[in-house]
C-alpha cells in the first residue's frame, strides 16, 4: 500500500521524521518496503529562475536566432542566445542557468553548459514549458505575467509539491491500515506507549452537519441484505464539474493516481484518507429516483466505465435504478451513470458490501480496483455515514452546489461489537513477557478498543469496527505485542522443552530412503504441476477427471488423472532443449471423482526413463535405456522397501505388473506411441508407476529381521541346462527354490544361448548358484548333493536337460 508522508502528518499531533516514522511502521507490523522521494516536477525545477529580457537583437550569423540579455536578479545580466519566435524585450521568462539539469516533458534530461552558438557565447537557456516539464506546449518560450518578481525560483513560482512516498507491505489481516487514518492510528498508539505522549488522532469528520435543503427525494431498497449490509447516500445539486484545486491534484498524484475531475478526485481522496470506498452517480441518470441493490440477471450484459461490455453472473451484486443497472457494486462504475463534465447533480454512495461476494465478482471480471480490494479485506461499518458527511462537504467546497437531501442510511441489521476476553496468564504464555494490566489496557484503548470487563486476572474488551480481524484472545496478544514491539520480548537464558516423539513416520523415512537410493542410481527428482490440460486426458480417464471451477488458464483446467501426462511434458521440454538423456523420478498425486462427487487422491512414485543410460566413452559404446533398465530400477525400489513380490507380464510383455500380497504395487511399461506423439516425443520412454500409498501400508506391517553374516566362505557353482524356448528365468528360479535347499543363498542367470545344434525350439540357460553354511565350511560332497538335487528339480519342473 502507498502512503504519503505529508498526508500522514496531517492526522498526527506533531511531526515525526521520516526515518523514525519508517522504523515505527515496521515495528507495529506495517513493514516499510521502500521510501521514495516524490517531486511533482522532476528535479524540483532546481536552478530555474524567473528573469526579465532587457535586450533582444538579431544574431549576425543566423536569421532565426536572437541575442538577449536577461536579468535574473544576479549582479550581472546573462547573455543568452534564443531561437524562440516569440522572444521580446520586457518579457518575464523562465531561465535555466549554467549547471542546471532540466527534465523535458518528453525526452531525456539535459544539463546546461556554457555554449558558443554561431560564434556568440550563451550562458543558459530561456525555456518553453515542455522543456522544464511543466506543460506540453512548445510553440515558443514560456511568458510569465508581468508582475512576476525577478529572481523568483521556479519551484516557488509553481508551488512545486514534494513528498516522501512510503510503500508498505500490508498483510491481509491489517484492513484497518488500508488508509492514512488507519496508519496514523497505529503510529499514535506506538508514540503514546513508548514515548508517553498523550496524542489523539486528528479525525477529519465534521462534528456538525446539516443539509442545505431537502428538495431531492430518493429511495433505497436492498434486496440482498447478505451481500450489502449497509447503504447510505446523499444528493448534492448545482455542482460545477471541473479540474480539482491544485492541492487535491498534488496529493492524489503523489500516491500514483491520475486526476480526473473535482468530484471523482474527491472520492479517491476520501478513499485513501479513510479507507471507505465511495461512488458518485449522475443524479439525472437515476431513473425513478430509486436505488435498488440486487443481484444481476445471469448472462446479462453491462458496459463499465472503461467502455467494455461485460457478461454478468447471477452472483454479481449491482446498484440499479428503477429500470437498469448503473454500477457493479463495490467494484466498478457503469459507463452511462458516471460523473461527466455536464453533470450538475450527483448522488453520493457510501456502503458496506460483503467481502467474499466482492472478491468473486472482482476475480470473475478481472477488475482489481482500489474499492474492491478494500471491501475484500473489510471496511469499518460504523464509519459509513461519517465518511459520507466528510465527502459531501468536501465536494461542496471545491465543486460548489448545495446538499439537497437528508442522508439516507439503510442499515437493517446493525452488527453489535464483538467482545473478546484475554487472561493475563495466557498473554504471558503466548508472548513470553509479563505485561502490567494498565499497560495492556492503555495499548488496546489507543487502538480503539473499549474495556467491557476489568477483572483481576482477565480483561474483556469491545472490538472496534475497524478491527474486523480480531476474533480470539490470540488476536489481542498480537495487537499488544506489535505495539509494544517484538524486540522488547526478552530472550531467556534457558529454555525448557519437552522432546517430541516422532511417531508414525514410516512413510517419510521410506520416502527419504527411496529418494536417496534413486539419486544414487543417477536419477534426478522433479516436481510437476498437478494441474494439467484436459487435452492430455485419455478416454479411459475422462469420466473420472476432476475439472477446475475457476481455472486461470485454458491450458490448465483439470487435475491430472495419471502421473504420465505431466512427466511427458517435462521430458518434451527437456528434449526440445537438446537434453535427451533423462532419468527422472517424482513423488506426486493423481485425482479422480465419481458420479456421486466423491473425490479421491492417490499417491504415486513415478519414474521416467529415456535416451541413453550410459554415454559413449573410449572403453564402451553408448548404451540405450531399455525395458530391462526400468525393470531393474522398479525392483530396486521394491527391494529397498523390503517387499517380496511376484511379477506378471501383460500386453505382449511390454508391461510388467508387480504384485505384493495380491495387491498391484507397481507397473513398468514402455509408453505407447500415441502418448508420445501427443507431446511430439520421437524417442522411446519407459515409465514406472509405483502406488506409493499401497507400498507404505504394506511396509508398515512387515517385520524386519537381521541375520549375522556368515564366518564361513560361500561356494558357487554354474549349472547349464537346455530347455524349451518358452521357458522363462522366473520358472527356472522357482524350480531352484522348490529344491528346498536351506544352504542356498542366491540364484542368478548369467547366460542364454540359442542354436540349432541344441535342437528345435530349444535354448540354453546358465545359472549361478551360491551356497553358504553359517556353522561350518561346506564339503565337496555336500555341494555336489545340492547341485544334483537342483538338476533333478529343474528336470521335473521345466523339462530341463543337462547341457554338456
Amino acid at each position: 500500500m502507498t502512503v504519503s508522508y505529508n498526508w500522514l502528518q496531517e492526522y498526527i499531533p506533531d511531526t515525526i521524521e521520516i526515518e523514525k516514522l519508517s522504523r515505527i511502521l515496521t515495528s507495529v507490523g506495517l513493514e516499510v518496503e521502500s521510501v521514495t522521494p516524490y517531486q511533482e516536477h522532476k528535479g524540483n525545477l532546481q536552478g530555474i529562475v524567473v528573469g526579465e529580457i532587457l535586450t533582444c537583437t538579431a544574431h549576425p550569423d543566423a536569421d532565426k536566432l536572437k541575442i538577449t540579455t536577461v536579468n535574473i536578479g544576479a549582479t550581472e545580466p546573462l547573455q543568452i542566445v534564443c531561437g524562440a519566435p516569440n522572444v521580446a524585450v520586457g518579457q518575464k521568462v523562465m531561465v535555466a542557468t549554467i549547471g542546471t539539469t532540466i527534465y523535458p516533458t518528453n525526452g531525456e534530461p539535459l544539463t546546461m553548459k556554457k555554449a558558443k552558438i554561431r560564434g556568440v557565447e550563451s550562458f543558459g537557456m530561456i525555456c518553453a514549458e515542455d522543456e522544464i516539464g511543466t506543460g506540453t506546449s512548445h510553440d515558443g518560450i514560456l511568458i510569465l505575467p508581468p508582475q512576476t518578481a525577478i529572481g523568483t525560483l521556479a519551484n516557488q513560482y509553481y508551488e512545486s509539491y514534494t513528498d516522501s512516498i512510503i510503500e508498505i507491505g500490508l498483510t491481509p489481516n491489517h484492513m484497518d491500515a488500508q488508509s492514512h487514518l488507519g496508519v496514523a492510528r497505529d503510529v499514535i498508539a506506538y508514540m503514546n506507549h513508548h514515548e508517553k505522549k498523550n496524542w489523539n488522532l486528528k479525525i477529519p469528520y465534521p462534528k456538525a452537519f446539516k443539509p442545505d435543503t431537502d428538495t431531492e427525494k430518493i429511495t433505497v431498497t436492498i434486496e440482498n441484505e447478505e451481500a450489502c449490509t449497509r447503504y447510505a447516500g446523499i444528493v448534492i445539486s448545482n455542482i460545477t464539474v471541473a479540474e480539482s484545486p491544485k492541492w487535491l491534484q498534488q496529493k492524489i498524484k503523489a500516491i500514483g493516481l491520475r486526476p480526473i475531475n473535482n468530484v471523482v478526485d474527491s472520492t479517491n481522496y476520501i478513499l485513501h484518507e479513510t479507507g471507505q470506498p465511495l461512488h458518485a452517480f449522475d443524479f439525472e441518470r437515476i431513473v425513478g429516483n430509486k436505488i435498488i441493490v440486487k443481484n444481476a440477471e445471469d448472462k446479462s450484459t453491462f458496459t463499465t466505465l472503461d467502455e467494455k461490455e461485460r457478461t454478468l453472473a447471477a452472483n454479481d451484486l449491482m446498484i440499479c435504478n428503477a429500470t437498469e443497472p448503473m454500477c457493479i457494486a463495490g467494484v466498478f462504475g457503469g459507463l452511462h451513470s458516471g460523473v461527466t463534465n455536464s453533470t450538475t447533480s450527483i448522488f453520493l454512495e457510501s456502503a458496506i458490501f460483503n467481502g467474499t461476494a466482492i472478491r468473486k465478482t472482482s476475480l470473475h471480471h478481472n477488475l482489481r480496483t482500489d474499492a474492491a480490494v478494500r471491501f475484500e479485506k473489510g471496511v469499518d461499518s460504523s464509519n459509513v455515514v461519517n465518511v459520507l458527511k466528510r465527502a459531501a462537504l468536501l465536494i461542496k467546497e471545491i465543486a460548489g452546489g448545495t446538499i439537497s437531501s437528508d442522508i439516507i442510511d439503510v442499515y437493517a441489521n446493525p452488527i453489535p461489537k464483538k467482545i473478546v476476553a484475554i487472561k493475563y496468564h495466557y498473554l504471558k504464555k503466548l508472548s513470553g513477557k509479563n505485561y502490567h494490566p494498565e499497560t495492556i489496557k492503555n495499548i488496546l484503548q489507543h487502538l480503539g478498543f473499549e474495556v467491557d470487563k476489568d477483572g483481576i486476572d482477565e480483561l474483556a474488551v469491545l472490538v472496534p469496527y475497524h478491527k474486523t480481524d480480531i476474533n480470539i484472545p490470540a488476536d489481542l496478544v498480537e495487537e499488544i505485542m506489535r505495539i509494544d514491539g517484538l524486540d522488547n520480548v526478552e530472550i531467556p537464558k534457558t529454555i525448557s522443552i519437552a522432546p517430541s516423539v516422532n511417531e508414525n513416520n514410516y512413510a517419510e523415512k521410506l520416502k527419504e530412503k527411496i529418494a536417496q537410493s534413486l539419486v544414487g542410481l543417477g536419477l534426478q527428482e522433479i516436481f510437476t504441476n498437478s494441474i494439467t490440460n484436459s487435452a492430455f486426458v485419455t478416454e479411459a480417464y475422462k469420466h473420472t477427471v476432476v475439472k477446475m471451477l475457476n481455472n486461470l488458464s485454458t491450458e490448465l483446467d483439470v487435475l491430472r488423472t495419471t502421473m504420465l501426462e505431466t512427466g511427458l511434458q517435462a521430458i518434451a521440454y527437456n528434449i526440445n532443449r537438446k537434453n535427451t538423456n533423462l532419468q527422472l523420478f517424482e513423488f506426486g498425486r493423481t485425482y479422480a471423482t465419481d458420479t456421486n462427487n466423491n473425490y479421491t487422491e492417490t499417491e504415486h512414485l513415478a519414474i521416467y526413463l529415456t535416451g541413453n543410460k550410459y554415454e559413449q566413452q573410449w572403453k564402451h559404446k553408448a548404451t540405450a535405456t531399455d525395458f530391462y533398465t526400468a525393470k531393474a530400477i522398479a525392483q530396486n525400489v521394491l527391494n529397498s522397501a523390503g517387499l517380496t513380490y511376484t511379477t506378471k507380464a501383460v500386453d505382449n510383455e511390454n508391461t510388467l505388473h508387480y504384485i505384493v500380497q495380491n495387491k498391484l504395487v507397481a507397473i513398468v511399461t514402455e509408453v505407447a506411441t500415441n502418448d508420445l506423439t501427443l507431446f511430439a516425443i520421437k524417442q522411446p520412454v519407459y515409465h514406472i508407476d509405483i502406488y506409493w500409498s499401497v507400498i507404505t501400508n504394506i511396509g508398515k506391517q512387515a517385520t524386519i529381521t537381521y541375520t549375522e553374516l556368515s564366518k564361513y566362505p560361500s561356494v558357487q557353482r554354474d549349472i547349464a541346462v537346455v530347455v524349451d524356448k518358452n521357458i522363462t528365468y522366473q520358472q527356472i528360479a522357482a524350480a531352484v527354490q522348490k529344491a528346498n535347499i536351506k544352504k542356498l543363498q542366491s540364484t542368478n542367470l548369467f547366460d542364454i544361448f540359442e542354436s540349432d545344434k541344441l535342437g528345435t525350439n530349444k535354448k540354453s540357460m546358465a545359472i549361478n548358484v551360491t551356497f553358504v553354511d553359517n556353522e561350518k565350511t561346506l564339503t565337496d560332497t555336500e555341494i555336489e548333493s545340492f547341485v544334483k538335487k537342483i538338476r533333478t528339480n529343474l528336470e521335473k519342473e521345466t523339462g530341463a536337460e543337462e547341457r554338456n
